[in-house]
C-alpha cells in the first residue's frame, strides 16, 4: 500500500500543474510586476490581479513560502497545545489558501474550513486547488472586504497570514479585535522585515488587550524585550524552489529561507516554551551559543559547552525557532 502524499507535495504538485500551458516568459514577467505593486513601486490604482493567469503565476510563486511560514508558526502552537485540533477554520484575507494547506498538514483530517478575501480571482483558483486536498474539498470560498465592516462567526482558529500589510491602522485594528473576538486561537503572520515585525507587535498587543494569552514564538504575555528600531524578532523556514522562483530571482540554489514574523495568542489552556531560540544558534569549538527570550521577559544568552552532556548535543541540533531546553513541557 503506498505511503499518502504529504500536503506539501500535493501543493507543490498542484501548483506546478497551474503553470503547463503558461509561457515562462509571461509567468516570470506577472510575478515580478505583482511583486512591484505589492512593494507599492507602480500606481494603487492600477488592477492586482488581471486575469487567471496573474493568479497562476502569483499562487505558484508565492503559495509555498507562505505555507511553509505558516506550518511553522502553527507548529509551534501545536506544540503548545498537544491535546488540541481545531474543528473549524477561518482564513481571513487566504487569497488562494496557502494557510489552511498548512493547517491540514498540522492536523490532519477535515474540519470546518471559510477562506475570506476580497479577490475574486483569487478565491476561484483557491477552490481549484483545493479540489486535490481531501480536508479542503467542503472549504466555502466567501468574497469580503477585509477592514471595519468585518464580521466573523465564532471558530477554532483563525488564521491571518501576509495580510497586515495590505491594510490601513484602522483595518488592521479592526480584523484584530474581529478575530480575537471570535476565535479559540489566533495565528497572525507577517514577513520577517522590520516593518512586518512591527505589525505582529502592534497586533499581538491588541490580542493581549483582548484577554488571549500568548504562547508562540513568545514565552511570555509581556512587552517584547526587543528595544524597537535596534532589532526585530523574526524566524526563518526553508521552501523548495520551482524553475519559477529560479528564473524569477536567479540563482541555481534548489531552495530560498523566507523569513518571517508571527504571534499565536489563545484562550485555550495552552502553555508557551520555557524560553524561545530567537537567533541562528552559533556553533563554535567545544560550545553552542544560544540567544533566547526567556519566560521572564527578558533576553538573553546562554553557552552550552561539551561540559554539559547530552545538552551539549541536544545545543548543536537546536535550530532557529526551537523551544530551549528541549523535550521540557510547557508551563
Amino acid at each position: 500500500m503506498n505511503d499518502p502524499v504529504s500536503p506539501a507535495e500535493t501543493l507543490r504538485r498542484s501548483l506546478a500543474e497551474l503553470l503547463d500551458g503558461l509561457p515562462p516568459r509571461q509567468a516570470a514577467g506577472a510575478v515580478e510586476r505583482l511583486i512591484a505593486n505589492y512593494r507599492g513601486q507602480t500606481p494603487t490604482h492600477a488592477p492586482i490581479l488581471r486575469d487567471r493567469a496573474d493568479v497562476a503565476a502569483y499562487a505558484a510563486y508565492r503559495m509555498p513560502a507562505t505555507f511553509e511560514a505558516v506550518r511553522s508558526a502553527l507548529e509551534a502552537f501545536a506544540a503548545t497545545a498537544p491535546d488540541f485540533t481545531p474543528r473549524s477554520h477561518v482564513d481571513v484575507g487566504g487569497g488562494t489558501g496557502a494557510a489552511t494547506w498548512a493547517v491540514t498538514a498540522t492536523w490532519p483530517g477535515e474540519r470546518g474550513v471559510t477562506v475570506l478575501d476580497w479577490a475574486e480571482p483569487a478565491l476561484a483558483l483557491g477552490r481549484e486547488i483545493a479540489a486535490a486536498n481531501p480536508a479542503l474539498r467542503d472549504a466555502r470560498w466567501q468574497r469580503a472586504r477585509i477592514g471595519a465592516d468585518l464580521t466573523l462567526a465564532d471558530t477554532d482558529l483563525v488564521t491571518v497570514s501576509y495580510v497586515l500589510n495590505e491594510l490601513s491602522e484602522p483595518d488592521r485594528a479592526a480584523l484584530v479585535d474581529a478575530a480575537a473576538a471570535a476565535a479559540q486561537a489566533v495565528v497572525i503572520v507577517e514577513a520577517g522585515t522590520p516593518a512586518g515585525y512591527a505589525r505582529v507587535i502592534e497586533a499581538r498587543d491588541r490580542l493581549v488587550r483582548a484577554g488571549l494569552h500568548v504562547v508562540a514564538p513568545c514565552p511570555h504575555s509581556a512587552a517584547c524585550p526587543i528595544e524597537p528600531g535596534k532589532d526585530w524578532c523574526h524566524f526563518s523556514a526553508r521552501v523548495s524552489r520551482s524553475s519559477l522562483h529560479r528564473q524569477v530571482k536567479g540563482g541555481t540554489l534548489p531552495y530560498e529561507d523566507e523569513k518571517f514574523s508571527y504571534v499565536v495568542a489563545t484562550r485555550l489552556p495552552a502553555g508557551p516554551a520555557p524560553s524561545r531560540v530567537v537567533r541562528r544558534p552559533q556553533i563554535r569549538k567545544g560550545q553552542v551559543l544560544l540567544d533566547l527570550c526567556e519566560a521572564d521577559g527578558r533576553l538573553s544568552r546562554t553557552t552550552v559547552t561539551k561540559r554539559h552532556g547530552s545538552l551539549y548535543k541536544a545545543a548543536r541540533d537546536t535550530e532557529w525557532g526551537d523551544t530551549w531546553p528541549p523535550g521540557e513541557p510547557s508551563a
